[in-house]
């Protein structure tokens, strides 16, 4: 894979743009050239409602697997404090679908003045600009150095029932497929996993150099040694209005423990999604901006397998749904075991 990065930049900033210069001063400008096997930064100016329509219409024009074996990341500016996020989720969203691989912190934000950089001015002597330069900086080094190496094993994380859910029974379609990796599920009862309430950073610290969590539990005794020593993750998550589900969401939420003593930049990132009517793309990226954008762990191509099923194990009945779910465990073996 060439270690040089492909800039992509479809809209201009009159604001940001001397910025993203000096960010971006090592990149190759992209000039139509093959987009496969590359590092690629897309660079995305949002107007004032909060949309880059030249880089979605050129993500329409793309190919199915335009981007396989490519690693991206993202730089996005707003005019306003909003949409940052969002619209990065949905341009990861797409990427990934055409075979593209996000590394871990995939996205630097840089919004109105730059306030999202406060909170690093208290610990940083800089100016808010000037850490905004030093973290995209830092953003193009890591997408440079990113390699993947062998994976070994996987846990698949449900708060599902084994006899009715449709999102479990995908993922047990796709897991029949799944070859040389050592795989073990976790069920997150009801009443098992306490959300996180936001401890004070230092309490939060101190229980994480001791490997425990103010509030114990399953947490502490099985979920968070699993993903520690895990190399891959499954979410198995089912579409609650369009949302996570509170106990998958509070397994989230309490990562932040182990998160404040590790890096997950190691570890891939997947989902089985089922939503009764429809909305699967909403659950796919909230899990792509609490996991890759914000926790850090790498987005692998096509990370996610979505269907929609109404009652309990009609996703069996769905047409073409045991070779979508075998094209998914391909993809999984493929990146985990590193084949070309």
């Amino acid at each position: 894979m060439n270690s040089n990065v492909l800039h992509v930049q479809m809209s201009e900033s009159k604001t940001y743009e001397s910025l993203i210069q000096k960010i971006t001063s090592n990149t190759v400008k992209y000039t139509d050239q093959e987009l496969s096997d590359k590092r690629i930064v897309f660079v995305i100016h949002l107007d004032e409602i909060g949309y880059d329509l030249n880089i979605l219409g050129w993500l329409k024009t793309l190919p199915e697997k335009s981007f396989r074996g490519s690693v991206g990341s993202l730089i996005v500016t707003s005019p306003t404090p909003y949409h940052t996020k969002s619209f990065a989720q949905d341009v990861i969203l797409l990427a990934n679908k055409l075979g593209m691989t996000f590394i871990g912190h995939s996205v630097l934000e840089i919004v109105k003045d730059y306030e999202n950089f406060k909170t690093w001015q208290k610990t940083i002597d800089l100016s808010l600009e000037t850490i905004a330069m030093n973290q995209g900086k830092d953003l193009l080094e890591r997408l440079r150095a990113f390699e993947t190496g062998k994976l070994n094993n996987l846990i698949a994380l449900h708060a599902s029932s084994r006899k009715t859910s449709n999102t479990l029974t995908l993922w047990h379609m796709v897991r029949k497929y799944v070859t040389g990796l050592d795989i073990r599920e976790i069920h997150i009862e009801n009443g098992t996993v306490v959300d996180c309430i936001g401890c004070q950073f230092q309490t939060c610290i101190h229980y994480g150099k001791n490997h425990s969590c103010f509030y114990g539990g399953i947490m502490v005794e099985e979920v968070l040694p699993a993903i520690e020593t895990s190399d891959a993750l499954v979410w198995v998550c089912p579409n609650y209005n369009d949302a996570i589900s509170a106990n998958m969401m509070a397994v989230i939420n309490r990562l932040t423990v182990l998160y404040r003593q590790m890096s997950f930049h190691d570890k891939a990132c997947y989902a089985v999604i089922v939503s009764g009517n429809s909305g699967s793309d909403t659950v796919a990226k909230q899990l792509i901006g609490a996991l890759n954008i914000n926790k850090g762990f790498q987005l692998p191509p096509n990370f996610v397998i979505m269907a929609t099923a109404n009652d309990p194990l009609k996703v069996l009945e769905i047409e073409g749904i045991e070779k979508k779910a075998q094209r998914m465990a391909e993809n999984i073996n493929i990146f985990c075991q590193n084949v070309k």
